[in-house]
């Protein structure tokens, strides 16, 4: 674990002294070995904390979001490359900079066994990401995204930390690893349920949960491509972290507490999905589709069942990566046509025809066309919720059967039809690009013959 962590803090130095000439690539090959390094943690059982290293350990849930983690890292430096090319020197080493601290927080937030630790780390990545936002936006607007982002998570988060001081208070700890030996918290009283509201409140915010969900899409439309893809891949699946490890400590008696969050849940896959059918901004959609696919993993973890839980971390890391992957397909539009709208780019299947069939597998993944893991985790949940309620059936079939519309009405609308004249001029796809998107896909494709490696369960 210190490995990894270390390596990754050891980035710092290399992007501050680095010739700039060679910065890039440097910080590409650098982040690609932690990268190739961190696939070790898949054979990892269960990592305990030791005497050097108390407060941090991996175990089967957080091992596939740890690796997401760092394989992100070089994808979004690649991703990158174009957008800051005009750039200061100077500003370019910042925005390394931030990504590689936005990084080792993410990895000390999955891996931390103290749930104050956690806390932190889960708070530390609101800095590097508001400053990604807010300072390599594309518009203006991206000064009120960074708002919203900030204050709808902080407005979550204080509950979550008066909610820890408490139960520090009460049980005296707050490492997990010794609560879970301890005897389940009998949770009679009302500000017990109040405890139990409040540790959930900023993961809800986090997710988001339909509600809360506002201030996604902004954040994602005003953000850079790398500033998209991590928040798609990565910062929201913190929020389903945090659910899974915090309900496997304070689980109520009454399972009714959880009967809200689960309605709302299951009512946003439905509602979000059919806003994306009449969105014209491109990444405004795929922001709404997220929100959609995460409605399903928070009502899949409120069911608190082994299936459950297991269909809820193979839809985080599938979708981490077809969402991050389909943001990096819009920035190649954006790049083109410097518009983020559908319909610029009609036709370009005819122009630039290796990109569309990229496309094509991308969101067939994403509207779980058979055999992909979206499929292993969409229809994992669906059974589970199924057992839970035959009455799901009727939502999660009518939103699944919207994600499909609006994922072919997304691939029609950006490559087929007659080619517009200003698409003749466009400047072909690059190897990077080819490279980019292949590094998202095969991971997917690699995983549909093993999903056990990311379903959570002790092997």
């Amino acid at each position: 674990m210190l490995k990894i962590l270390m390596s990754t803090m050891m980035l710092l130095p290399l992007v501050w002294l680095a010739n700039p000439k060679w910065l890039w690539t440097y910080f590409l090959m650098n982040s690609s070995i932690i990268a190739t390094m961190s696939l070790l943690w898949f054979n990892t059982q269960f990592e305990f904390p030791t005497l050097t290293n108390p407060y941090m350990s991996v175990d089967p849930v957080s091992s596939p979001l740890l690796v997401l983690t760092c394989w992100l890292l070089p994808l979004m430096t690649l991703a990158s490359q174009n957008h800051l090319k005009n750039n200061p020197t100077s500003r370019q080493r910042i925005y390394l900079i931030m990504l590689t601290l936005l990084q080792a927080s993410l990895i000390m937030a999955f891996s931390s066994t103290e749930l104050i630790m956690f806390y932190i780390s889960f708070e530390a990545t609101l800095i590097p990401t508001l400053i990604i936002i807010t300072r390599w936006g594309n518009q203006t607007e991206r000064l009120n995204a960074g708002t919203y982002f900030l204050f709808y998570t902080l407005a979550g988060s204080l509950p979550l930390l008066i909610a820890l001081l408490t139960l520090q208070n009460s049980i005296g700890t707050l490492s997990m690893t010794l609560i879970t030996t301890m005897q389940p918290m009998m949770m009679h009283s009302y500000m017990d349920k109040i405890l139990w509201l409040a540790c959930l409140l900023a993961f809800m915010v986090k997710m988001p949960m339909y509600g809360a969900h506002l201030w996604l899409p902004k954040a994602h439309v005003e953000a850079p491509v790398a500033g998209s893809m991590i928040l798609a891949a990565v910062l929201l699946k913190l929020g389903g972290y945090g659910i899974i490890r915090i309900t496997m400590i304070l689980t109520p008696l009454e399972k009714e507490m959880s009967y809200p969050f689960m309605v709302l849940a299951l009512w946003g896959v439905v509602m979000t999905s059919l806003i994306c059918m009449r969105q014209t901004d491109l990444k405004s959609l795929i922001a709404y589709s997220s929100v959609s696919h995460m409605g399903l993993v928070i009502a899949a973890i409120m069911i608190q069942t082994p299936w459950s839980l297991t269909g809820a971390i193979i839809l985080m890391i599938s979708h981490g990566l077809i969402s991050s992957a389909l943001f990096c397909l819009a920035n190649l539009n954006y790049e083109r046509t410097h518009s983020r709208t559908l319909l610029l780019m009609r036709g370009a299947q005819a122009t630039m025809p290796l990109m569309a069939t990229l496309w094509l597998f991308t969101n067939l993944s994403n509207m779980a066309l058979p055999p992909s893991m979206n499929l292993w985790g969409e229809l994992t949940i669906m059974i589970s919720l199924f057992n839970w309620s035959p009455w799901t059936m009727l939502i999660t079939g009518t939103g699944i059967l919207i994600t499909a519309s609006y994922t072919l009405y997304m691939f029609l609308m950006t490559q087929r039809g007659p080619i517009p004249q200003y698409l003749n001029q466009t400047s072909p796809t690059h190897t990077r690009e080819h490279l980019l998107i292949f590094m998202h896909l095969i991971p997917m494709l690699l995983l549909i013959f093993k999903p056990s490696l990311i379903s959570g369960i002790f092997s």
